[in-house]
């Protein structure tokens, strides 16, 4: 949900950035603009909200771990992972699956025939695709990948810190649960 957010949040930092241009700029809709866009502000807008964006999902997937074993111990930790991993492996399918079968079905309306059930490209049908599509992007490029980082990144930190998670109450943890 977070990197989703992230997704939206960018996006419109994006068109913000795209209409100021608009706005200062307006031959730029001419058909042979004189003047190119400023592609720079674009990617740079781009580049920060990523970065920025990507801080509380990055510290979550570090700091979870860390406490849960710090706190309630190896046992914990070790059901973490399980438990993120069944989820993770089952979210970033689904994620991918749908993203993909929402763009596959926006592309197939467009090929539709205007006189068709499916009214081709322009149509109410096609609007509602695109809608599902712009869903569906961030569930294919984004959320479904990240989950494999996730998984990854908590597991190797997990193993990173084994001795410290044992080191508190012979694997209790400092609950000595």
């Amino acid at each position: 949900a977070m990197t989703m957010k992230s997704v939206g949040l960018a996006a419109m930092e994006m068109v913000a950035e795209v209409q100021r241009q608009f706005d200062e700029k307006p031959h730029l809709l001419d058909e042979n603009p004189t003047e190119r866009p400023d592609y720079d502000a674009c990617i740079a807008i781009s580049t920060k909200a990523s970065l920025r964006e990507m801080i509380a999902p990055g510290a979550m997937v570090i700091f979870t771990p860390l406490l849960t074993g710090i706190f309630f111990g190896v046992n914990a930790v070790s059901g973490l992972l399980v438990g993120s991993l069944v989820a993770s492996v089952q979210l970033a399918i689904s994620m991918s699956n749908s993203g993909g079968a929402w763009d596959n079905a926006k592309k197939y309306i467009e090929k539709a025939a205007p006189d068709s059930e499916l009214e081709g490209k322009g149509s109410e049908i096609h609007k509602a695709a695109v809608v599902g599509d712009t869903v569906g992007d961030p569930f294919k490029d984004t959320s479904g990948p990240a989950l494999n980082i996730v998984m990854k990144l908590m597991a190797v930190l997990s193993l990173v810190f084994a001795d410290t998670f044992y080191a508190f109450n012979s694997g209790g943890g400092i609950f000595n649960l």
